[in-house]
């Protein structure tokens, strides 16, 4: 047998890549999405709690809540977690985030994803760059 230098190794790994990377990027989707709905939580407004209870992470495969916003039931997809909030009671979440004639706006949602995206965005690039570190064999 030739010796091929390495390649044969080398394109072992490159084929093992994907299915690393994603196998362990979905517990660090997951877990940012609960450090976003935590903090989107903490900023909520409480007057009933129903609100806060309402904020739901949905993993990867899984259905949304029925009356969620933003956008209804769906599925989430392979490489995604969704966070929404409201259900069949809570159905005003968009009215307390961006106000209405006679009430000032409270935001919550928003402001929460955005101080919670880039921390979760650097978990799953250190996700994937460890996983691929993993496929050296």
């Amino acid at each position: 047998m030739a010796d091929d230098s390495g390649l044969s190794r080398f394109q072992k790994r490159m084929r093992a890549i994907p299915q690393a990377a994603r196998d362990a990027v979905v517990p660090a989707i997951v877990k940012g999405a609960d450090e976003i709905a935590a903090l989107q939580r903490q900023l909520a407004p409480e007057d009933t709690g129903a609100l806060k209870e309402s904020i739901e992470v949905t993993p990867p495969g899984h259905s949304t809540p029925k009356y969620s916003q933003p956008g209804g039931s769906r599925v989430a997809g392979e490489l995604e977690a969704l966070i929404t909030v409201g259900d069949h009671t809570v159905r005003y979440p968009h009215l307390v985030e961006f106000g209405t004639a006679d009430t000032t706006a409270q935001p919550f949602f928003w402001p929460g994803f955005r101080l919670g995206r880039k921390r979760a965005a650097n978990r799953v690039k250190r996700a994937v760059a460890k996983a691929i570190r993993g496929t050296k064999k």
